[in-house]
């Protein structure tokens, strides 16, 4: 159990992030921050820290929720974590997964999704993955007045139709057809799309047709920004990293240094110490045994 409430996020010392202003970092060609959170913790790390976008990722499933996969999520628990995050946050945009199932049957489907997002969770924008169908669903989302972030490249919740968890665009025809489905979402009315797993070289390639921020993930130093989930990055999750994740800290052996030594203690007897406990005057101590021994039978208190 906590001993307490966390802190509240610290007050916001520059302005929020809008739209708008991530429109100007890529004019002025000033890196986009962004990274994944799933709960208020990890929301107000990332707020602390300055990023300029949070991603509420359906790599959740995996890194939170313990699946193989993106798949399994669903839009209730998506829903939650993207609530959690949101009350963490004060100062960057908050974008939203729609997880697999949620939006690819009918524009319709695609609108109701997003918008119960954004009614129940008060996040700033949704995302989609992939180009094809998800481009008239990416159109009708943002015709409903809620702004969608594209995905192209390597696609989690569609990885087996593309051949597993690699990267894409590695001939010149497939980097075409990656090219084709970023301008097309961006002509959807997206504001900026996230290339993952894509050759450097294809992103420096592409970057010149599109006009909106590119946010890459395993996609070379051309985009605009890069993402990276929080559990990758910080070392907290011990599955398989790909090839683009820079580990920037090893939370997850401080935390198991932390619990290993807590175990060591209660069984040691070491915790709770005096300093751990709280007090009682001596002479309260005494009436409540007088109490005790007064009302409990005889017979009770020789065993």
């Amino acid at each position: 159990m906590s001993t307490g409430p966390l802190s509240p996020a610290a007050p916001a010392s520059r302005p929020r992030m809008t739209f708008g202003g991530l429109a100007a970092l890529k004019a002025n060609r000033e890196p986009i921050v962004m990274v994944t959170a799933y709960d208020y913790p990890s929301a107000q790390i990332a707020e602390a820290a300055g990023v300029d976008m949070v991603l509420v990722g359906d790599s959740a499933a995996m890194t939170v929720l313990g699946h193989e996969s993106t798949v399994p999520v669903t839009v209730d628990e998506m829903v939650m974590l993207t609530a959690a995050v949101r009350r963490g946050l004060s100062t960057p945009l908050l974008v939203a997964d729609l997880p697999f199932g949620s939006y690819e049957g009918s524009d319709e489907q695609a609108v109701a999704t997003a918008q119960r997002f954004v009614k129940t969770t008060g996040c700033d924008a949704v995302k989609i993955e992939r180009g094809g169908s998800s481009v008239d669903r990416a159109r009708a989302i943002v015709a409903a007045g809620i702004p969608v972030m594209g995905h192209v490249g390597l696609t989690p919740q569609t990885a087996a139709t593309i051949g597993g968890y690699r990267a894409q665009g590695r001939t010149a025809e497939e980097a075409v057809a990656l090219c084709e489905s970023a301008v097309a979402l961006q002509d959807a009315g997206c504001f900026a799309i996230v290339f993952e797993a894509i050759p450097s070289a294809v992103t420096e390639a592409i970057m010149p047709r599109l006009e909106v921020p590119v946010i890459g993930i395993g996609a070379g130093p051309a985009a605009d920004g890069q993402v990276l989930v929080f559990h990758d990055l910080l070392g907290i999750y011990d599955g398989h990293a790909a090839r683009f994740v820079k580990r920037y800290a090893d939370v997850r052996s401080a935390m198991l240094a932390g619990v290993t030594a807590y175990a060591d203690e209660v069984r040691s007897r070491a915790y709770p110490a005096p300093e751990h406990g709280y007090g009682m005057p001596a002479e309260e101590a005494a009436r409540l045994r007088a109490i005790l021994d007064a009302s409990t039978p005889p017979q009770a208190r020789r065993a």
